[in-house]
């Protein structure tokens, strides 16, 4: 019997939101999945519409927000922004390049209310840093913006995108994240969508991928950061073998929790016009909030309700015993194969199903 609509919408709350703020931004990344510039989108979300998105999202409990973009410290009202989402009383944070924080931003940022900071470090050295985000002294801006963040007492966390410009300087990296006093570590293998697509043939190949998914799933069983690779899924599998294996309980309590990929189920985006999204690496839209409220759009989008349906899934993914941890990452089926129900074709696992 297939389900019904409401059956399949039903108990799926909204646990993270990225919203981009602005798609303005200083830098110009060979890997930006928004390809933004230094120009705001046209019609961007005012003031008002966005205290207005945000106390909507207060209807479907606290789910973290995450300010974001191009650079949301380019977008002059964000403080107050994150100021009002403080206020309702949603956990708020921010995600940054590094380069517009100095001790003042920093005394806003707390004052704020802003609870996290993302800082993006795409390489162990300015070379390989600066050659990937489009700017020379990006790498020491972003440096000594850890720096400022961890002296004022705000918790900060490091995000790297993964490309083969720099994933040989990976294992370098894990340390000079430490080093900064970095609470979390969230690495993200590039989508070829926005301005990766250009990049296409420098993402790491499928087997690289897994290898470092790998690697990362054994430096979570000791280290004190929380480690979280993004639109990687599969992460979470290899999490549960090494534990059932006996290969230690260290790893943090959050790996334990979560799903793999959350697109449409715990995660959402909305962009700077106000599109809803599964992800921001996942271009297709459910509706836009100056049109309904994004409640509504959560609750009932027929893009939603499709991937909260595990019916409609395609292949391996469909198959899998690790479906309800992993799913596979939809953005990437969307963009390998045009369809984004289908098999996420970087998982190198054959189900027990196929093995049978």
């Amino acid at each position: 019997m297939a389900k019904s609509r409401a059956r399949v919408g039903a108990g799926y709350m909204p646990r993270i939101i990225a919203w981009e703020t602005t798609k303005r931004c200083n830098l110009s990344c060979t890997h930006c999945r928004a390809s933004a510039s230094g120009e705001a989108a046209p019609n961007e979300l005012t003031t008002a519409e966005g205290r207005k998105f945000l106390k909507n999202l207060t209807t479907l409990g606290s789910p973290v927000v995450i300010l974001t973009g191009g650079e949301p410290l380019l977008r002059e009202d964000i403080f107050d922004l994150a100021a009002a989402g403080t206020r309702l009383g949603l956990p708020m944070a921010l995600a940054t390049n590094g380069t517009l924080i100095d001790h003042a931003a920093a005394e806003a940022i707390i004052h704020s209310g802003i609870r996290r900071c993302a800082i993006s470090i795409d390489g162990m050295t300015s070379a390989t840093h600066d050659g990937i985000r489009g700017r020379r002294g990006s790498f020491d801006a972003a440096i000594k913006a850890a720096s400022i963040l961890r002296r004022h007492g705000m918790d900060f966390q490091i995000n790297t995108s993964v490309t083969r410009d720099n994933e040989g300087e990976l294992q370098r990296m894990f340390g000079l994240v430490e080093a900064l006093g970095a609470c979390a570590w969230h690495i993200f293998m590039v989508v070829p969508v926005g301005r990766a697509v250009g990049i296409s043939g420098n993402l790491v190949d499928k087997n690289r991928y897994n290898e470092i998914l790998r690697w990362l799933a054994q430096k979570a069983q000791t280290s004190r950061m929380e480690i979280k690779p993004t639109c990687s899924p599969q992460y979470y599998r290899f999490i549960r073998q090494n534990i059932a294996g006996g290969i230690g309980p260290n790893v943090g309590g959050h790996a334990l929790i979560t799903r793999g990929c959350l697109a449409g189920t715990g995660f959402a985006f909305v962009s700077s016009t106000g599109d809803v999204q599964p992800c921001g690496y996942f271009p297709v839209v459910a509706g836009n909030i100056r049109r309904y409220s994004f409640s509504r759009i959560w609750r009932s989008s027929a893009l939603f309700l499709k991937l909260r349906n595990r019916d409609e899934y395609k292949g391996r993914c469909g198959r899998c015993e690790f479906f309800d941890i992993c799913g596979g990452c939809r953005a990437r089926a969307l963009a390998v194969t045009g369809d984004f129900m289908d098999e996420d074709s970087y998982c190198t696992y054959l189900p027990r199903a196929d093995n049978i």
